[in-house]
């Protein structure tokens, strides 16, 4: 090869990699892995869909283990190969529940620690965040008798008038609540300061800091 062809060659290479480089920073790339192979994927896919947000930018994924600690190690293995691939996320999101994991305190001091990482947990599971858009409680959900903790806060989300048909996994549960999301993000923030003065984090959530950013997305993914 001539030296012009050469030159000519690594000039295209180099506007080529340039265009790329705008491409990517016009958007920002996003894992969201979920400790529950249904409700959670369902619920953000939801959003995706909803907010028309480009699959190959934000990513859910679902398929690790219903713990924490498993939620985060998948996290991580898909954030060092997306890295391998010289194709990173910008941003991980962790979204698990409390509940009764001996994992979960593990879970968090961890995330906290990794660069662009963010916990998105609820107290004591996802239906709290549910609940938020028809009421405001921050009354702490205890397991009684052969109802788990969670078991007591799905009973106080299919209340009539509220969502009474809930499946854990069902579709269509974004659509079906849109109505009361903003009513959700305000009760949410509540719920955290209160956490915060009551001492405890029954009951708590962080979901909507991750919807305030799904939606920050819109128009630019």
């Amino acid at each position: 090869m001539s030296d012009k062809l050469f030159h000519k060659k690594r000039e295209r290479n180099k506007k080529d990699l340039e265009r790329k480089k705008a491409k990517r920073l016009s958007f920002e790339k996003v894992l969201i892995v979920c400790e529950g192979v249904k409700t959670e994927p369902n619920y953000f896919n939801e959003i995706k869909d909803y907010y028309q947000l480009n699959t190959a930018h934000v990513v859910v994924d679902g398929n690790c283990g219903s713990d924490p600690w498993s939620v985060y190690l998948h996290a991580k293995m898909l954030s060092r190969n997306a890295k391998a691939d010289k194709d990173p996320y910008d941003k991980v999101f962790c979204v698990f529940d409390k509940d009764k994991h001996t994992s979960y305190q593990r879970a968090i001091t961890t995330i906290v620690k990794e660069n662009n990482f963010t916990a998105i947990n609820s107290v004591p599971c996802f239906e709290y965040w549910l609940l938020l858009h028809f009421v405001y409680t921050s009354k702490p959900f205890i397991a009684s008798g052969n109802k788990s903790i969670c078991d007591k806060t799905n009973e106080e989300l299919k209340i009539k008038g509220r969502l009474p048909d809930y499946q854990k996994g069902a579709l269509g549960i974004f659509e079906k609540l849109i109505s009361g999301l903003e009513t959700a993000k305000i009760n949410a923030q509540r719920a955290l300061k209160d956490s915060e003065s009551n001492q405890t984090d029954n009951p708590s959530t962080r979901v909507h800091i991750l919807v305030n950013y799904l939606q920050s997305l819109k128009g630019k993914s």
